[in-house]
């Protein structure tokens, strides 16, 4: 893998027509089980695998803060808000235009869709090639089984399966309102939005498979 901190400049001359995959986490809360870092984590696998297919992709470092405002009734939450998190994208991604043709952000935290649309539409309203791709897993919302299965399968030593308990069942489009207005503790105490129960590294395995090839798809679909 490419990865664009471990460069030099002189190496970074020589990746002629290179993209660059940014992965774009959150540090906030996943429950009483999972890492604050799950985010950051499973948006940093994701483009090291894309760059293991993809030989002509180079890998930025993570931005590990995002907006997380409905988290931040759990310690640890880290959020700098939707307007740092839109001007953070802007500006990486007009500096990264001066030595890559293409940029593609890797976002895997909900809560920075809003920021992304809005730089992708002025990024490419000024001319330059960026992208915005987030996964649809399906399942459950957050820190439940997907988000366990997938981080079962990247970092099994971050979980804590002891300590995983279900939590508010409920569908994220008939919470979002409740999401919005009081956070996320409010609608579920222990963090935890779906069921962790049944969460397995093969289920992982497999939705990063699935990502990845989407991934693949909307890059060489754009650098061609």
């Amino acid at each position: 893998m490419r990865a664009l901190g471990a460069s030099t400049w002189r190496q970074v001359e020589s990746f002629s027509g290179a993209v660059l995959a940014v992965p774009v986490g959150a540090t906030e809360q996943h429950g009483p089980h999972l890492p604050l870092s799950t985010d950051t984590e499973i948006a940093r696998a994701l483009a090291a695998r894309l760059a293991a297919a993809e030989p002509d992709l180079v890998v930025a470092p993570a931005l590990s803060y995002g907006a997380s405002g409905e988290h931040a009734d759990f310690p640890g939450t880290l959020s700098i808000g939707a307007a740092a998190t839109e001007l953070v994208l802007l500006e990486l991604c007009r500096s990264a235009a001066a030595s890559f043709p293409l940029v593609v952000l890797i976002s895997t935290h909900g809560g920075n869709a809003g920021p992304l649309a809005a730089t992708v539409e002025l990024l490419r309203s000024e001319g330059r090639e960026v992208r915005a791709w987030t996964p649809s897993w399906g399942g459950d919302a957050h820190a439940g089984r997907t988000e366990t299965s997938l981080m079962l399968a990247i970092a099994p030593g971050l979980v804590r399966l002891d300590r995983a308990a279900p939590g508010n069942p409920e569908s994220i489009a008939a919470l979002l309102p409740r999401l919005r207005q009081n956070g996320v503790r409010d609608s579920a105490p222990n963090g935890v939005l779906g069921n962790p129960a049944g969460a397995s590294a093969a289920e992982g395995e497999r939705l990063l498979a699935t990502a990845v090839e989407e991934l693949r798809e909307l890059v060489v679909g754009v650098a061609a």
